[in-house]
């Protein structure tokens, strides 16, 4: 590793041979052109697709049967910006409804680059009639990432990063361009390095297990974080260190001043402490001001950002927020390949961190029988245990590129339809008694954006529960009807036990908790199904994914039709999923 080494070489093809496209194939069909990353490790393929899923501002050319060979046609004209806008010959209750959003939230209209993207990367959404709004979940990928990619994995021959053979410096210097694009994205300093890891959570658990916990430091973190964060409490409780949590509020997040409160009153004393901090929650939709993260600095705090939330839909610099480590999952910010994350930390951090066990790829030398070892002298490596996932790292670098060109955008597009989202599901009304369908429990934005390039004080996720009499209609019945029209949401406590109960104000019944205690025995003590609906938008989310999440609200005003679904759910057989 780290020898030079030259590009395989590659037979000569045409550009259309280097890309999957058939030479023949009739460019009349709507047609785009979305350029990707040109890969310095392979030269001879030229990372850019037409797909025929998008669109082409041109008249259809003659059939092929008029065909004359000594006829010349312009070359099609390629478009990025085709805007969605509402039909003249609709007069439906959907395209109505769009003309009047449109009224409403004129500054959406500044985002139509987005509809081009739905129309072409994000057809399939439309083709299969799935209403997706489970971003926080996962984001859902681009077809000319996954297109792209795979040309690249079809003309190379790639392997195991950990040899010196032409296919393995390949990966090596793919490797080092992903490391690069995650470095370049997030703006980092000189001084940062990337650990690729399978996710945010082993990203977190890297830190946690390899942390110098002592009797006489500290883990501070919020109420309001998902598990991953809350189970580093358990290398710092191990070993002796103190655990102190900030508090949430009704709708997640916390306190500003309390938490500079609480890690005051703990601030470090001749010794280092570790303060994680949520950037945004994932189910309450509460963005943590990253400013806290240079008050805990100079408090003596070591610093680790949770921005597996926060990354999707917003700008990070890490030159303006210099956290001593971060963790992001690439899946979740733009859909593909699964299976990858990364640490993009300090080195100087990584320096203090004290690794349990070594693996193979973290070592120079291992005496064996005996205690003597040796890490690697490059400083990432000796976190990154076993082979890295070199196959798709290529595919990291192009999600960067791609995410680049539409994050800009994203805030204001996310801020319009969830404004929506909030006020049209809040007038809903039941038929019969006229108490509200169902009742927001997360979050609220403060201020609307009004322009490209704002950044939201909130994310664009509501969670909520429906309410018949003012009771809590089960879950797992919403999540039954919304399978059953083909809507994918998400229900439960989204692995952030802290944020839920804050939000469905269970925090008595949570303290009262005992060992071994189960998910059953925690709701026959609270009377009721636990967790929340989560409704939540991300990179392709339309007008018309919002407009059929509040029809499908809608359906449960109707007692007649809420009776028949409800009928339907209790008939279903056992061993069939609900």
């Amino acid at each position: 590793m780290g020898n030079k080494h030259s590009s395989p070489v590659v037979p000569h093809q045409t550009h259309e041979q280097r890309i999957g496209i058939n030479p023949n194939h009739d460019h009349s069909a709507p047609t785009s052109r979305i350029s990707l990353r040109y890969h310095k490790s392979q030269a001879s393929l030229l990372k850019s697709i037409s797909s025929h899923d998008t669109l082409l501002c041109e008249k259809p050319s003659a059939s092929s049967h008029n065909h004359h060979p000594s006829v010349t046609h312009p070359p099609p004209i390629l478009t990025t910006y085709t805007p969605l806008t509402p039909s003249i010959s609709r007069q439906d209750a959907e395209a109505r409804a769009y003309s009047a959003f449109l009224k409403s939230f004129p500054e959406y209209q500044s985002t139509w680059i987005l509809d081009t993207l739905r129309r072409t990367d994000y057809a399939r959404l439309d083709r299969t009639g799935e209403t997706y709004v489970d971003y926080m979940g996962g984001a859902q990928h681009p077809e000319s990432l996954v297109r792209v990619h795979s040309a690249f994995l079809t003309e190379t021959v790639m392997g195991n990063t950990h040899s010196v053979s032409n296919s393995s410096k390949l990966s090596s210097r793919c490797a080092d361009e992903a490391r690069d694009a995650v470095l370049s994205f997030f703006r980092a300093p000189p001084g940062y390095t990337v650990v690729f890891t399978a996710n945010a959570t082993a990203a977190l658990k890297l830190v946690g297990e390899a942390y110098p916990f002592k009797s006489n430091n500290a883990y501070i973190l919020g109420a309001d974080s998902h598990n991953s964060v809350h189970g580093i409490r358990e290398y710092a409780l191990r070993r002796g260190a103190g655990v102190h949590y900030i508090p949430s509020t009704s709708t997640g997040g916390f306190v500003l001043s309390t938490a500079k409160d609480i890690l005051s009153q703990h601030k470090p004393q001749n010794t280092s402490s570790l303060f994680a901090l949520t950037g945004a929650s994932n189910v309450t939709n509460a963005k943590n001001p990253l400013s806290i993260i240079r008050f805990a600095s100079s408090l003596g705090y070591h610093t680790l950002l949770d921005a597996a939330a926060l990354a999707p839909s917003s700008i990070i610099s890490l030159s303006e927020t210099p956290v001593d480590a971060m963790a992001v999952s690439f899946y979740k910010m733009f859909g593909y390949p699964t299976g990858v994350g990364a640490l993009i930390v300090k080195e100087s951090f990584l320096e203090i961190l004290e690794r349990p066990w070594f693996a193979g790829g973290t070592v120079d030398v291992v005496q064996v029988p005996g205690p003597i070892f040796t890490r690697t002298s490059v400083l990432h490596e000796q976190f990154e245990d076993g082979t890295i996932n070199f196959m798709t790292l290529p595919a990291i670098t192009d999600g960067l590129r791609f995410l680049s060109a539409y994050l800009p955008f994203l805030p204001l597009r996310l801020s319009c339809l969830t404004h929506y989202l909030v006020t049209s599901l809040s007038r809903l009304r039941h038929d019969s008694t006229g108490t509200p369908v169902l009742q927001i429990l997360s979050k609220l934005p403060s201020r609307r954006l009004k322009s490209v390039g704002e950044q939201g004080d909130s994310g664009s996720t509501i969670s909520l529960i429906f309410l018949s009499a003012r009771e809590m209609i089960p879950n797992s019945f919403i999540e039954h009807v919304a399978v059953s029209r083909n809507i994918s949401l998400r229900t439960g406590c989204m692995c952030n036990p802290g944020g839920a109960a804050s939000l469905l104000g269970i925090e008595d019944q949570m303290r009262q908790l005992y060992p071994s205690v189960t998910l059953k025995d925690f709701e026959r003590v609270v009377g009721r199904e636990l967790g929340v609906v989560r409704i939540s938008l991300g990179l392709a989310s339309n007008f018309q994914d919002a407009w059929k999440i509040v029809m499908f609200a809608a359906s449960f005003a109707d007692s007649r039709t809420r009776q028949a679904l409800w009928d339907t759910w209790t008939n279903v057989p056992i061993g069939q999923a609900v």
